[in-house]
């Protein structure tokens, strides 16, 4: 199930590639030395600062601690599970074992801390990142019942492609791209080695509704990154 679970993730990540590849080529050409859209990567021997968001940790969406202390599941509880519970919520002691079989309670530590003014974006602890290639990676941020934009970062070799993409869920829902046009990205070089993305960014990126008014994401990541 789960090595389905991330060729799927591969082959969205793939496709979705390709389309920002081709979305930017009408502008990458712009620009001589630095294209239009892409950010140059400073390689730093150690990166300094304050990581420490990384030993936080949430449980998955749906998960939490009910007024009795036990770890239960709300709204995408598998429909077994019901049964296990008695009208105020308790899960039955004699169930406890098949009920946490069922149901995911992983810890899942944060990866990126960060700000935003992006539309419908009201936070994010999680970053994904990929390796599409021995010199491609492609890291992505969740997102969840109230955020609806994902920073997205295409790395390849000494550049950074950074995106936001919008899954609109307001009135007339559409997808929609911002293109960075602007920014630093720090990438800690050794972790980086080590199959670890720490990183440092600053982007603007430029908005079709108010022009007047770019769209900017910053933050840090401590994310591993996971193998293609």
């Amino acid at each position: 199930m789960q090595s389905h679970y991330y060729s799927m993730v591969k082959s969205l990540i793939g496709a979705f590639l390709i389309a920002i590849v081709f979305s930017c080529g009408s502008v990458i050409d712009k620009h001589e030395n630095l294209k239009y859209g892409q950010i140059k990567i400073d390689w730093m021997k150690n990166l300094s600062g304050s990581f420490s968001f990384k030993e936080n940790w949430d449980y998955p969406e749906g998960i939490y601690r009910n007024d009795f202390g036990q770890v239960s599941c709300d709204g995408l509880c598998p429909a077994e599970t019901d049964k296990m519970k008695d009208d105020h919520g308790r899960i039955f002691k004699d169930s406890l074992p098949r009920f946490y079989q069922l149901v995911d309670t992983t810890h899942l530590f944060h990866s990126i801390k960060s700000n935003s003014n992006s539309y419908e974006w009201t936070g994010t602890n999680f970053l994904t990142a990929v390796k599409m290639s021995n010199d491609t990676i492609h890291c992505f941020t969740d997102n969840n019942a109230a955020t609806h934009s994902s920073l997205d970062l295409i790395i390849t070799k000494d550049k950074c492609i950074p995106v936001i993409k919008l899954n609109s869920v307001t009135g007339t829902a559409k997808k929609v791209i911002y293109i960075c046009k602007k920014g630093y990205i720090k990438i800690d070089k050794n972790l980086w080695n080590n199959g670890i993305m720490k990183a440092k960014f600053d982007f603007t990126f430029d908005s079709k509704e108010a022009p007047e008014k770019p769209i900017f994401w910053k933050g840090k990541i401590y994310a591993p990154i996971k193998a293609e």
